[in-house]
Formats: structure tokens, sequence, C-alpha cells
């Protein structure tokens, strides 16, 4: 206390020189109408940018909850989305497929926590794992379309085979061709991917979509791969050079989706008995 006196005493003509000014503004303010009028204009300015700046704060700090909340909806439009498609093929008008096939794809949100591009073999981490359901095998996509396969789980996070890996292949269909290959990274450039095996008979357009095809039990059919960016072909070739352009930006991935197929267990213990009969 006694130092705080001290300081009132060696500052208190600067103090008394601060109280005068604010007394004379204040007799300035209250006397003459235009400084009056003035004083109210600027501070209204001033108050509606500190609360125009506020509320740009809040906003950002809201970003995340907005976030999950648009991942959630999401979630549910693909599942029934799916659901339709699955439930009514493309092309058929007679076939209808019962609503246990139809409804067997789910769909889990997940935040991406960790994510590699720059290596040959490029894997991403999820904050979900065996305690909400993700399995090893699992299907792995993002709103734009597909990402990856899940390879390891702990009980609160995955590991993602990102489709930029040299290993990762997808089997993937030309929408206008109705045509089906692989799609395939090269391990060059994350955002540019190869489509293999399409005849060089087939007419390919620039532009053309490429999908998940239904030849796959890991991914729902219809999901964008990407979109055909250069075809070529040489004389000595049987198949189309082509390069994609990736629908899903691997550089600022942030909400995934999960895709548990609740049949796939059936289809793969059925399929393996085919290889004592072949053999």
């Amino acid at each position: 206390m006694f130092e705080l006196f001290q300081f009132i005493a060696r500052s208190r003509n600067f103090i008394l020189f601060i109280l005068l000014e604010v007394l004379s503004f204040y007799f300035i303010i209250n006397t003459n109408n235009y400084w009056s009028v003035e004083f109210f204009n600027t501070s209204n300015y001033y108050a509606a940018k500190f609360l125009e700046w506020s509320n740009k704060a809040k906003e950002y700090a809201r970003l995340r909850e907005v976030n999950a909340a648009l991942a959630e909806e999401n979630r549910r439009l693909n599942r029934q989305l799916v659901q339709f498609q699955q439930s009514n093929p493309k092309g058929q008008t007679s076939y209808k497929t019962d609503s246990i096939f139809a409804s067997r794809f789910q769909f889990t949100v997940a935040r991406v926590i960790n994510n590699t591009t720059q290596h040959p073999d490029n894997y991403m981490t999820l904050d979900k794992g065996r305690a909400d359901g993700i399995r090893p095998g699992m299907g792995v996509i993002s709103p734009t379309g597909v990402v990856g396969k899940v390879k390891l789980c702990s009980e609160h996070f995955s590991v993602v085979t990102s489709i930029l890996h040299s290993e990762f292949m997808i089997s993937a269909r030309l929408t206008r061709a109705n045509e089906i290959g692989t799609a395939r990274w090269d391990g060059v450039d994350p955002r540019r991917m190869k489509m293999l095996y399409i005849s060089r008979n087939t007419k390919v357009a620039r532009g053309d979509s490429v999908v998940t095809s239904e030849y796959n039990s890991t991914f729902p059919p219809g999901i964008l791969v990407g979109r055909v960016l250069r075809v070529s072909e040489s004389p000595d070739q049987t198949f189309h050079d082509i390069r994609l352009l990736l629908a899903t930006n691997f550089s600022n991935v942030s909400f995934v989706y999960v895709v548990e197929n609740k049949l796939q267990e059936e289809q793969d213990q059925l399929e393996k008995q085919i290889e004592p009969i072949k053999k």
C-alpha cells in the first residue's frame, strides 16, 4: 500500500494532467453540438466494429462444431443415397434388390488427425477405433470421393491406407463409356492417378467421371474416384494411358466416413469356398 502511495506521489502531475484532459473532453462534448454529434457517431462506429469482430471470433470458435454437424448430416444423406441407389440399380427397370442388401452399407463419421501425401506409401490416422465399431478392411470416403481402406485399429484410433499408396488398387468404372478398369496411384503427384486396363477400342472422353464399380465389397458403387484429365495411347499398347484428377484433395481433408459393409464377411466366406473347388 505504501508503494502505491509513493507511485501516486511521484506521478501526481501526470495523473492530474490526465484528469484535466478527461474533464475538458467531457465539457467539450456536452457544451458543443458539433463535437457531441461527432463523438456519438465515432463511438457508434467503433462499437459496431468491435461487435463485428466479436461475432467473427465467436463464429470462428464454432467452426469445428459446425463442421462436425455438417459431417454428421452428410453421413445421413450418404446412407440414404446409397440405399436408394442399391434399391434401384441404374439401367434396370424390373429388378429390385431386397431391403437387407440395399441397406448393407453403414457410415461412421471420423476426423483426420494425421495425414501424409509426400511418400510412395501414404497413410492417415483417424480419431475413431474399435470402440466406435471400426475394423480393418473397412472403406473410407470423403465428402468428395474415395480416400482409402482401414489397415490397423486400436481402441480409439485407426490407421488408413490412403489411395496414395503404391499397392492400393480399386475397381473403377468410366461412367460415359461404362467400362470397368483399375485405378492406381503412380507415386508421383498426390492429385493425379492412373486408370488401367481400358481397351483402346473404348472411346474415352476427357472430363468423364470415374466411380467405384459394382465389383468390390469395400466401397458402395458410384463413389467418385476422379475425372479423366488426359487420354493417350501408343501403337504398341493394348490399353489407353488414362490420367485422372483425383476427386479428394488430400492436402486439406479433415472429415471422412468409414464405410461398413454388413454383408462383406458373408460374401468373403462364400467366395473363399471356391478356392478348394478350383484346385
